[in-house]
């Protein structure tokens, strides 16, 4: 990932309480040394997480600029709303619950902006042949641009499933929905991907 993509504490913090290493401390601990005014912490959790929110928005907008400033609008959100964290999913599932929202916001504003084919990123061409790079990079922009046509909640379903391969629990709970909602997202996301590919199928 981009290293431009860097955490930006949204104002002061309160002097640290404690003077503890932070080395090995599970995300709980984090959240709460994090509460107890350690500065330090909250820059432990967006490092160990801040390249799954950033590709978590990246499915989204598919544009490198926008997926960063949606990372950092997801990251400035979980501080401000990091009392409101009871541990009942894990921190990553909240983050992403975040995530998903400010970006169903983002392009609910306008249409997801694309970039040139060689500008795409997080595909694996290596060993490929010219005409093989170009085949796979043409159909992967029309799957994101399918993708980008689903419904809110089917497409949120469909990239945290298939790119983020989390479970139908920890899509239900990033999404606030139901176990049962989520298959049925998921069995009605990959229909309409089939239908808007056409012959070429999900």
């Amino acid at each position: 990932m981009d290293s431009s993509l860097t955490w930006t504490q949204p104002g002061p913090w309160p002097m640290a309480l404690a003077d503890v290493s932070l080395d090995g401390l599970d995300e709980r601990a984090l959240v709460e040394a994090c509460l107890a005014g350690r500065r330090d912490a909250f820059d432990l959790i967006v490092e160990r997480h801040r390249r799954a929110v950033y590709q978590l928005c990246y499915r989204f907008v598919a544009n490198h600029e926008d997926a960063s400033d949606l990372a950092q609008d997801v990251f400035v959100r979980a501080y401000r709303g990091l009392r409101k964290f009871r541990g009942h999913s894990s921190l990553r599932t909240w983050l992403y619950r975040i995530g998903v929202n400010v970006c169903l916001n983002r392009m609910a504003l306008r249409k997801p902006p694309t970039e040139p084919i060689a500008n795409r990123q997080f595909v694996d061409l290596e060993g490929e042949t010219g005409p093989d790079r170009l085949l796979k990079a043409e159909r992967q922009a029309r799957v994101r641009a399918a993708i980008a046509q689903l419904p809110r909640k089917q497409r949120a379903t469909l990239i945290l499933r298939m790119y983020h391969e989390m479970s139908h629990q920890e899509i239900a709970d990033a999404l606030g929905s139901s176990v049962g909602a989520v298959k049925a997202n998921f069995f009605h996301a990959l229909g309409n991907l089939r239908k808007l590919l056409g012959d070429e199928g999900a």
